[in-house]
């Protein structure tokens, strides 16, 4: 088991969500709003997904949607969680993620996964070659890497706009071949556990134990995601946690809706909660007054010992959402503070 006695970063990754009853114009803005108080509130980062043809996430233009979060504050790092390679060419995504870093100097990221991000419909419709382009995904990160370099103004095809722009890249996984590829090429890795829960340990420690040193990374840097769902008091994160459990039983069942008002837990929902594939989709869900939450996220990081925190916070009341934002930066300044 690892320790904890280290600060931990945390940072938010955002879906731009779209509630039941508001518009995807207004679920934009309340994006800006969240970033710009993330800003306050000490977090490191704030990563845009990507996602296709789904009722409830507008955060479907990735590059767009950073520039516009990047546009609207100062100072916390704006980037992809992720970019889905495969559904783009390696030249485009330099090329958009070399003009952010000029626009944005020292403040974008760019994550990379190498899932649709989608069903598998939509993905042909996307890119109707993306199968080859998924097992192509270790290369195509290598030739977003040459275009970034200094060294690719000598080659024939050129992302001039982004050579020599310092844009970090990180591994985006789900599952254990993510794990030796983040190892192999020495780059930082984030695991998307608030969902994909199975593998995260293991995949973690693959990771450390492959990791080679590289000149982006000299030792391993990890990254998990969680589901936090905070309040004033636990009767009230518990109700707003309706929601989540309505929203994955969509996903499940392919039945897709913007997100539902929070309601009474009943009995039904208890059932659909215990369902064993909710409940691990679920894991890493923490919900609760500031107190109890806490005391979830420290037995995380003990089991973990992850370096960064990367938090989803799915709520209809987007002033509910900001208060669950605002106690876990209060629990993570607390402990930090502590070490």
């Amino acid at each position: 088991m690892e320790t904890t006695n280290k600060k931990i970063a945390y940072s938010i990754l955002e879906l731009a969500i779209i509630a039941d009853g508001i518009s995807i114009e207004q679920t934009f803005k309340n994006s800006v709003d969240l970033a710009q108080k993330a800003e306050g509130l000490g977090y490191t980062r704030l990563w845009l997904a990507e996602h296709h043809n789904m009722p409830h996430v507008a955060s479907v233009a990735t590059p767009i949607l950073i520039g516009h979060m990047a546009a609207n504050t100062k100072t916390i790092r704006v980037g992809s969680g992720g970019i889905m390679l495969p559904n783009h060419a390696p030249l485009i995504v330099a090329e958009q993620f070399g003009t952010l870093g000029r626009l944005y100097p020292n403040r974008i990221d760019l994550g990379l996964g190498r899932a649709p991000g989608t069903d598998q419909l939509t993905a042909h419709a996307i890119r109707s070659d993306r199968m080859l382009a998924v097992h192509k995904f270790p290369s195509e990160i290598e030739s977003i890497q040459k275009y970034f370099s200094e060294e690719n103004e000598w080659s024939e095809v050129r992302a001039i706009v982004a050579e020599g722009v310092p844009v970090p890249l990180y591994i985006l996984g789900s599952s254990l071949d993510s794990a030796h590829l983040a190892a192999k090429m020495g780059l930082p890795y984030a695991f998307a556990s608030h969902f994909a829960t199975g593998m995260l340990l293991e995949a973690l420690q693959i990771y450390r134990k492959e990791f080679q040193p590289s000149v982006y990374l000299d030792k391993p840097y990890t990254i998990a995601g969680v589901n936090v769902i905070a309040a004033n008091t636990d009767a009230e994160a518990e109700r707003n946690f309706t929601s989540v459990i309505r929203m994955f039983l969509g996903i499940l069942t392919g039945q897709r809706q913007p997100l539902q008002p929070p309601m009474e837990m009943t009995d039904e929902l208890m059932m659909v909660q215990h369902n064993p594939a909710v409940r691990d989709m679920l894991r890493y869900s923490f919900v609760g007054r500031k107190e109890a939450v806490a005391k979830q996220l420290d037995k995380f990081l003990q089991q973990t010992g992850v370096d960064e925190l990367m938090i989803v916070t799915n709520m209809h009341d987007h002033n509910d959402r900001i208060r669950s934002y605002e106690i876990l930066s209060e629990i993570m300044n607390e402990r930090n503070i502590l070490v």
